[in-house]
């Protein structure tokens, strides 16, 4: 199955779904910088994802080998006035939290270099792979005169701890896939040959019949609605998507598999 998301003037989001796993592919070679009209086509093919039940895992990347993303375009933000910059982070602000939401998991694969805007995205995801030796990552807006503004100030110190972010944005030093994965920022990093392949079989773990895609996008639900809300109330959450997940098909076939010891086929039901 394919599908692109276009407009009349240029495709900048490429879409398509394979084994279950939407693969989202940020566009606009060579540095796949993002505009207004992309992260448009972006918030589309999240939306489109998110609605396809025969979805259970959404894959960020970015077109070619050298770039995930390198962030916002300068020459857009740089010509345009301060009113429009404004709703322009707040449109992506309101896509990447669209993103975090989507009760499906997300990876970002990471296959080049992921600076500014770019790691913000990766940010928005769930699990972040990267390609070895294939860039650098950081967020150097400090350099602009700005800040990282569509989440990079919230995202990073939730990540790393509010000194080390702050040090990161205010240096504006970027740094290898090896020094990111120490802090905590990448979960992990497959090798340059076969990447895209390899990222595929990855996600493939987490469709039907290998894993229960409901318990999978009630763990990402629960982590993320009780990250912000006080124990007890992220443990309220926590019951009700269990006791939703216990009346699944999926729960019923995993506890009868372990009990007859044998493996579980997983319908997403």
């Amino acid at each position: 199955m394919a599908a692109t998301i276009a407009t009349e003037n240029k495709t900048l989001v490429n879409y398509r779904v394979e084994s279950g796993v939407a693969i989202i592919e940020l566009c606009d070679p060579p540095a796949n910088t993002y505009t207004y009209e992309m992260n448009r086509q972006l918030d589309e093919s999240i939306l489109k994802a998110r609605m396809d039940n025969d979805v259970y895992v959404l894959l960020l990347t970015g077109a070619g080998d050298k770039f995930f993303s390198a962030g916002a375009n300068i020459k857009m933000l740089s010509s345009v006035d301060p009113t429009f910059k404004y709703y322009f982070c707040l449109h992506a602000n309101e896509m990447l939290l669209r993103l975090e939401h989507t009760p499906k998991l997300v990876i970002a694969a990471i296959n080049g270099h992921c600076v500014g805007g770019g790691l913000e995205i990766a940010m928005a995801a769930d699990i972040r792979i990267a390609r070895r030796d294939a860039g650098k990552i950081g967020l150097p807006e400090i350099n602009l005169g700005v800040l990282p503004g569509t989440g990079g100030t919230q995202r990073l110190s939730r990540m790393v701890g509010k000194s080390k972010a702050i040090e990161l944005m205010v240096t504006g030093n970027t740094f290898t896939f090896e020094e990111a994965k120490e802090m905590g920022i990448i979960n992990d990093i497959f090798e340059r040959d076969n990447f895209m392949e390899n990222i595929m079989e990855y996600a493939r773990q987490f469709t039907p019949p290998n894993k229960a895609a409901k318990a999978v996008g009630n763990i990402k639900r629960a982590v993320q609605t009780g990250w912000e809300i006080p124990m007890e109330s992220a443990l309220a959450v926590e019951r009700e998507l269990q006791q939703r997940l216990f009346a699944s098909e999926d729960a019923k076939e995993g506890l009868a598999a372990y009990v007859e010891k044998r493996p579980a086929t997983f319908k997403a039901k």
